[in-house]
């Protein structure tokens, strides 16, 4: 697996993490455990009249509806990630025969909480509860103080604006919630986007080459008919180049597969000596050279070469066949460097590199993900050369611009 690959593994482990960890904090799944608890520490004979207390009520002994208050108040909790605002009523009511029979007990804490849990969870009309919400706090307010041991009025105030700051606090973790859906959203938009890239991309460097070679072959054995041994051999050409073909798909197809990974392309030196005899074959003279041996760590440089090689031959086929060619591979300790070099098919004819398709993948493979350098133009010569230098292992991905020369692009 490349650098690039592991990183990006890595990366998506972090934001399936990230995205766990925001809907853990959701805080309305906790309040399943959290209205009981809330029930049972409510008659808890310490906790009796040390409640939240508003308006002064005096204190009133817990009687049967002090049990069905305190009930009503912490029990709806265990379904308010589902239904937030029945639960905001219900709790409402419960806290308001709290405070007006002067019980102030424990329980009184679950409305600052089902505030939280409406403000985290509503998405419609979130103006007319709040609307709502503040209507229905006059009359308590004014019961409360008509009731109770004459309060000044900056207490309600105080109650109302702390009441306000914990639903702002609930609208604000909703909001992040939402921002971190949106961000998964368009992760896995471009997440998707980017293999469906990838996956034309691979199909573009396999079928290409091959289907290119298979057409020029096919193309000269029409010729061939006075020459029934070299037509033979065409045709062998091109069962061999077709099946070549349907195995470098099969292979595709099984890196798509998740449970297989990389390891499974063979991007040995011996894979080039084939791609330029079967380029031979189709008619086009190459000279290759080779420098070096492979080294141990460079197997995603060495598939890396491979397919600019091929990238380019197939270019020199179809757009200059029978045109010379020398392939020129020279492997270092610290990178692999191809030259293809072809001779262009005259001013006015097309480039050997094609339409640029292929070249454009290349480049982003060699720069962007592998961090070397990538040239493909036409030179003063009249030749049409690529050039790529590819680090054989890189810690960290780095591109570098490197332009492109009169070349596509």
């Amino acid at each position: 697996m490349t650098d690039s690959g592991r990183l990006g593994v890595l990366e998506q482990v972090r934001q399936r993490w990230a995205a766990g960890r925001w809907q853990r904090f959701d805080v309305t799944n906790w309040y399943v455990a959290l209205g009981p608890l809330l029930l049972l520490a409510s008659f808890v004979p310490a906790f009796h009249t040390h409640g939240t207390q508003v308006g002064g009520v005096p204190d009133r002994p817990y009687d049967l509806l002090a049990v069905a208050a305190i009930a009503l108040q912490c029990l709806p909790l265990t379904v308010c990630r589902r239904w937030p605002v029945t639960v905001l009523a219900l709790v409402s009511a419960g806290f308001a025969v709290d405070q007006l029979r002067g019980y102030h007990s424990l329980a009184g804490t679950a409305f600052a909480f089902a505030l939280l849990g409406v403000g985290s969870r509503l998405d419609e009309h979130r103006r007319a509860t709040t609307l709502g919400l503040s209507l229905a706090y006059v009359p308590l307010a004014l019961s409360l103080a008509w009731l109770g041991s004459g309060e000044p009025a900056s207490e309600f105030v105080v109650f109302y604006l702390a009441c306000a700051l914990v639903w702002w606090i609930g609208s604000r973790l909703r909001s992040a919630r939402i921002a971190q859906a949106e961000h998964r959203r368009r992760v896995a938009e471009e997440t998707r986007a980017a293999e469906r890239t990838r996956i034309a991309r691979e199909l573009h460097d396999v079928v290409t080459h091959h289907v290119t070679a298979m057409v020029v072959q096919a193309e000269a054995a029409r010729y061939l008919t006075a020459a029934p041994d070299r037509l033979e051999e065409a045709l062998t050409s091109v069962t061999a180049t077709g099946r070549a073909a349907i195995g470098d798909l099969r292979q595709m197809l099984d890196l798509l597969d998740p449970g297989h990974g990389p390891e499974a392309v063979d991007p040995g030196p011996g894979r080039l000596h084939d791609l330029v005899e079967q380029t031979r074959r189709a008619g086009q003279p190459v000279e290759f050279t080779e420098e070096g041996t492979a080294a141990e760590p460079a197997r995603d440089a060495e598939l890396v070469a491979y397919r600019v090689v091929r990238e380019a031959l197939t270019n020199a086929l179809k757009y200059a066949h029978g045109v010379d060619t020398s392939v020129r591979v020279r492997r270092g300790e610290k990178e692999i460097a191809v030259e293809i070099s072809t001779r262009s098919s005259g001013p006015r004819g097309r480039s050997p590199g094609g339409s640029g398709r292929g070249l454009a993948g290349l480049r982003e493979r060699v720069v962007g993900t592998l961090g070397g350098e990538f040239t493909a133009g036409r030179e003063p010569g009249g030749r049409f050369v690529v050039r790529a230098s590819i680090p054989v292992a890189v810690s960290v991905p780095a591109a570098r611009s490197v332009p492109v020369a009169g070349g596509p692009s």
